[in-house]
């Protein structure tokens, strides 16, 4: 007779795996990469810059 295989062990390994899968689908479909990031937050910081500049003062 063979050596016992313990089945938790392969099930958890085939739901880590599982898991890792969808997580790296995921990171394509709504990652941004950290330039990205930094892009739109300088937009944004130059778009309230602007904003406030064009403002009145009472």
């Amino acid at each position: 007779m063979g050596k016992p295989v313990n089945l938790n062990r392969y099930r958890k390994e085939k739901a880590r795996a599982e898991k890792k899968a969808r997580a790296d689908e995921n990171a394509v479909t709504f990652g941004r990469t950290k330039a990205e990031k930094e892009l739109d937050k300088a937009r944004n910081a130059q778009d309230a810059r602007r904003l406030d500049e064009h403002k009145r003062d009472k």
